[in-house]
């Protein structure tokens, strides 16, 4: 059922009402709903009033990334967005939960190609089209075995993203709770002095960010040095910091240029953005700490600084990487940026700025449950990675009847 969008007006981003998805929702398989649009009540039953979606449904794109879809899980209560189409099995030929899995098989995208209308901006799909598509249907036991193992390797692999968001979450929200709003020292009935950047607890020290850290920019590299084929270095760039922090693993280029040992950084090391496109300060001054995956030594472009603790400072990279995230912080060091076109953060405002500095072993203390959230996040993406793999390469075999499963009960991955 091809759906409308609505008028702009009709969007309440701050109210939690239902959601509107739209095509950027749809992300390997999954609706991604963490930016997207609210509607109210009455708009949601208008919108929905001749295609309301229903878990086990399918999304699909038919316009910008024509073939992609998305499950609709249970519990959401969505309107779909223009260029959206919504699919739906009944069960009488194709099991619900397996549909979603169906879509995403080999067969499918050989179907996607034969309908594609291919434009001057844009290639899409047409809604009388998607009814002729033509494939390989597996007997109904078959899809409930294939939707059983697939389907639990996928909820372990988005267990794990939600588990990451609430262990983020809960580094960010006690660096907040010590460092800013300093609950530490107020339960405890300590005192507070003026200083130049307002009231701090006393004995806490006020000191210029450049005794603190060293910042250098990266490589300015040659396109011709990139490869796609995952030889050269891992080279992290602008695209490997998403939008208020934190690392993105899909942004990850890898070069096989010249470079110089400066260009050089090591897992552990933090990366802050330097450029961004517009104003809006969406990107610019966020960090990451860089992965243990890429090995021993990478790359980092010259759209990011590389920001390194001084041996005479007690700050640490998870430290760090929880300041220049902070709303307050990043306010202010964003502050800096300039440009007419491009937006860029200069080298000087890493090493200008005022900031309060604790004492050593609350830095110790916070260091220490940082970096454990970090190690287990870390181990939660890996353990993704494998399962995604094992998924994938599963998909086309179940799908095409190369693999034949006997026992959907079996359980394959635990918890």
């Amino acid at each position: 059922m091809p759906t409308s969008d609505p008028d702009s007006h009709q969007f309440y981003p701050q109210i939690l009402l239902q959601s509107h998805i739209a095509i950027p929702q749809l992300k390997r398989g999954r609706l991604d709903l963490s930016d997207v649009r609210r509607i109210t009540g009455e708009h949601f039953r208008a919108w929905t009033r001749k295609a309301k979606p229903q878990p086990n449904d399918v999304v699909l794109s038919r316009r910008c990334n024509p073939g992609e879809t998305a499950v609709v899980p249970a519990g959401l209560e969505c309107a779909l967005g223009q260029n959206l189409v919504l699919l739906r099995a009944d069960g009488s030929k194709v099991f619900p939960p397996f549909f979603r899995w169906l879509v995403r098989g080999v067969e499918w995208w050989e179907q996607i190609g034969k309908f594609l209308n291919v434009g001057a901006v844009f290639d899409s799909l047409k809604c009388a089209d998607i009814p002729n598509f033509r494939l390989l249907i597996p007997p109904l036991s078959e899809q409930k075995a294939i939707a059983a193992v697939l389907g639990t390797l996928d909820d372990r692999i988005e267990l794990n993203r939600r588990m990451n968001a609430t262990l983020a979450a809960l580094a960010r929200a006690l660096f907040q709770s010590w460092f800013v709003n300093f609950d530490l020292v107020r339960a405890g009935g300590g005192q507070f002095q003026d200083s130049v950047i307002g009231m701090i607890p006393k004995d806490w020290k006020v000191e210029r960010f450049h005794k603190h850290i060293t910042a250098d920019r990266g490589l300015s590299y040659k396109g011709e040095g990139l490869r796609d084929d995952g030889t050269g270095l891992p080279m992290h760039n602008l695209n490997s910091v998403y939008e208020g922090g934190g690392y993105k693993h899909e942004g990850i280029k890898y070069y096989a240029g010249e470079y110089r040992e400066k260009h050089l950084l090591n897992p552990g090391d933090m990366i802050v953005t330097n450029t961004e496109q517009g104003f809006d300060h969406l990107l610019i001054g966020h960090a990451a700490i860089v992965p243990e995956r890429y090995g021993p030594k990478g790359l980092f472009s010259h759209h990011i600084y590389r920001v390194r603790h001084k041996p005479s400072s007690p700050f640490s990279p998870h430290y760090l990487v929880e300041l220049f995230n902070n709303p307050r912080w990043h306010y202010w060091i964003s502050g800096f940026s300039n440009g007419t076109t491009i937006n860029m953060l200069p080298m000087d405002a890493l090493e200008m700025p005022l900031l309060v500095v604790p004492p050593d072993e609350l830095l110790k203390k916070f260091t220490a449950l940082a970096a454990a959230v970090h190690s287990q996040v870390e181990a939660n993406l890996e353990q993704s990675r494998t399962l995604a793999g094992l998924r994938d390469a599963l998909l086309p075999k179940l799908l095409s009847g190369e693999l034949r499963l006997k026992d959907a009960d079996t359980p394959v991955v635990s918890s």
